[in-house]
């Protein structure tokens, strides 16, 4: 089985979780099985070659999404994600915009979720610090896909994303 990782990155740390998600599913399963894409040089088109999709995105002041994301928005209309896998990660500033923590990756989420996509890496919301998001689940507790905040909580970013690496691993049958 082979991953395709997809991320939008402005200012490098969403690349750099991929990274570290690439880094760490290896260490998990035993070998490098996840192929990394920036979404400004690679078609969303290519998701297609894929069964299992992670998405990283940012979201950006006030909740919009991050510009190598919105400028090729239109092309996850032309991707069957029947049948799919999807895991999201997603990065945001619960401080400096804590009405609109995560809000990107709740759109993603609700966009693929229309479009037939399966979600594993549904992460709890307890130890964030936030007013609103789109990228809660309905019941709230969980969000849509591993918060991460390297505004103000650089120091947990590593923890997370091996716990949630973990746990996707689990889901999709990996360990």
């Amino acid at each position: 089985m082979r991953i395709g990782l997809f991320y939008g990155s402005s200012t490098c740390y969403t690349e750099m979780a991929a990274e570290k998600i690439q880094r760490t599913i290896a260490n998990i399963v035993g070998k490098n099985i996840v192929d990394l894409f920036n979404v400004k040089h690679e078609p969303l088109l290519t998701i297609n070659n894929y069964t299992t999709v992670i998405l990283g995105i940012p979201t950006w002041d006030f909740g919009k999404i991050q510009e190598d994301w919105d400028e090729n928005w239109n092309e996850l209309n032309d991707i069957n994600f029947n049948g799919k896998n999807i895991a999201l990660y997603g990065l945001g500033d619960q401080e400096g915009y804590a009405e609109w923590f995560l809000d990107a990756m709740g759109y993603l989420h609700d966009h693929i979720q229309a479009q037939g996509g399966t979600f594993v890496g549904y992460w709890p919301n307890k130890g964030y610090t936030f007013e609103a998001s789109k990228a809660l689940t309905r019941n709230k507790q969980f969000f849509v896909g591993l918060a991460l905040d390297d505004d103000n909580q650089f120091e947990l970013t590593d923890e997370r994303i091996n716990n949630w690496c973990q746990l996707i691993c689990k889901e999709l049958g990996l360990v």
